[in-house]
């Protein structure tokens, strides 16, 4: 009964309309900055924090939740119509969403991932709202064996488990970490793969990794068969509203989404990348064992699940930032920062310290869950309307899109050099038919599990068996291994049926 006193707190001062106002311009600025690929939403608040001085911290931090909340609404919107994900946590659903875009089915894609974003947004703030000690004692149990743990379950089932030949996921998991390795060693300070250029040093931007595979991979490899189809062709949107078939196909994708994405906010282990393609890889299995054979050519499983555990992953990233002050992506850390620009210290006392604050900020967010609700999904039907600009110009457009998006991250001309040159990798991959995920996996937590994996060798004196010496550490190496005992089964016999 405390917790629903003080949340009733909380919605009171949130709803005043000055606090309603900054929450608006907050999501309305975070799905803008979604959209745009290369900006962020850490780039946005960061800009903002100077700004909203004037303010009362109270709507200040009201303000930037929202932009927080509507960045991963937006990064979905260019992923499923322009193959262009506006935030790195969109990846995975860039894969199935941009097909459903080509298959006449972009509002179908643009309406589950809002829908799930929502559902899992409310589910999630709800959980934060009465279990966060709890979550809090679970993200005080993960060290670097844990941490490492995570990554390896990451890397074979998006590689191995769920891509149809496992040579191929390993191979493109493999040039995933090279890439990541380029630049100084954090630790030793070794130059490592930069071939001389001083460019390299700060290693590869993970923005040009994914705009380079994902959208100029795409347009090369469109380009390659232009002589197969018309170059001004365009691509009808389809009917606007979802069915109740695909309402009936979501609603299960979106609990096992969110069931994913909830304790990987707690914990930083990455981001919501790990939870989107653990969620990606576990819809498209799932699929295979009903023998359904829509994934990769657009299932909305791929939309729905993803978008689901991306939303759940950004609401309980909250616990660590204000129970632990511990921020678990680039955005919490700017918050982090931001508290402290105010005089306050989030940890355990934050909770009695500034309860105003805190309930206020929590009850926001679920009025911001509603007003991206509201300001998306009316317009799904109006964004993929973006698909009937004929073609060439349309993937014209993307090519311009991504190069100023690569720019105007760091100015480096360089970076768009580089755009292009993984663009071209990206064009042979799909040309010879290697899986694209992998590789962005392997390059977005390849240094996370180095840096764990080195950890966990110190603090253990070389002992590998401190890899596997915590509950936690085996419940997933366990997890791991009933994957790939159940996948080598169940091609096993699939093969023997197909004989």
């Amino acid at each position: 009964m405390e917790t629903l006193s003080l949340l009733g707190g909380g919605f009171a001062e949130a709803v005043t309309p000055l606090n309603l106002l900054l929450c608006l311009t907050g999501v309305m600025l975070g799905t803008v900055v979604g959209v745009l690929p290369g900006l962020g939403t850490a780039m946005a608040i960061a800009l903002l924090v100077p700004v909203t001085f004037q303010l009362d911290p109270t709507g200040a931090f009201i303000m930037f939740a929202g932009v927080y909340f509507g960045g991963q609404f937006g990064g979905a919107t260019t992923a499923i119509l322009l193959n262009t994900p506006g935030q790195s946590s969109s990846m995975a659903t860039a894969f199935e969403g941009f097909l459903m875009a080509k298959n006449r089915r972009a509002p179908q894609a643009l309406a589950t991932a809002v829908l799930g974003s929502f559902l899992s947004s409310i589910v999630a703030v709800t959980l934060v709202v009465f279990f966060s000690p709890l979550m809090v004692n679970l993200a005080v149990g993960f060290g670097p064996p844990e941490y490492f743990a995570l990554t390896v379950l990451a890397f074979l089932a998006t590689s191995a488990v769920v891509t149809g030949d496992m040579l191929r996921g390993l191979s493109s998991l493999g040039i995933g970490l090279a890439v990541a390795m380029v630049g100084i060693d954090e630790q030793s300070g070794a130059v490592r793969f930069t071939l001389g250029s001083t460019q390299l040093l700060d290693g590869i931007s993970v923005v040009v990794v994914t705009v380079g595979l994902l959208a100029i991979g795409e347009v090369l490899h469109v380009a390659s068969r232009s002589r197969r189809a018309p170059a001004t062709e365009t691509v009808a949107s389809g009917r606007p509203w979802l069915s109740r078939r695909d309402l009936t196909r979501s609603w299960r994708p979106w609990l096992r989404g969110t069931a994913l994405g909830i304790p990987f906010g707690v914990i930083p282990a990455g981001g919501a990348e790990i939870p989107t393609f653990l969620s990606y890889g576990t819809e498209k299995s799932l699929s295979r064992r009903r023998g359904d054979d829509e994934f990769d050519h657009g299932a909305i499983e791929g939309v729905a699940g993803p978008e689901a555990a991306n939303n759940a992953t950004t609401a309980t990233s909250l616990v660590p930032l204000l129970g632990l002050g511990l921020p678990t992506s680039a955005t919490a850390a700017i918050m982090l920062g931001a508290f402290q620009q105010y005089g306050m210290r989030p940890g355990p006392l934050l909770f009695t310290q500034e309860s105003d604050l805190v309930w206020a900020l929590l009850a926001s967010l679920f009025i911001g869950s509603a007003m991206l609700l509201v300001l998306n999904l009316p317009f799904a039907p109006v964004w993929a309307k973006l698909l009937r600009i004929p073609r060439n110009y349309l993937y014209a457009g993307i090519v311009v899109f991504a190069t100023l998006g690569v720019y105007t991250t760091r100015s480096s001309v360089f970076d768009v050099l580089l755009l292009y040159v993984i663009g071209a990798l990206g064009f042979l991959l799909r040309r010879y038919g290697f899986p694209i995920a992998p590789v962005l996996i392997g390059v977005i937590l390849g240094p996370l599990a180095e840096t764990s994996l080195r950890r966990a060798m110190a603090m253990s004196q070389g002992d590998v068996g401190a890899l596997v010496d915590s509950p936690f550490a085996v419940a997933i190496y366990s997890i791991l291994v009933l994957a790939v005992v159940v996948s080598l089964v169940l091609r096993a016999r699939n093969r023997r049926r197909a004989s």
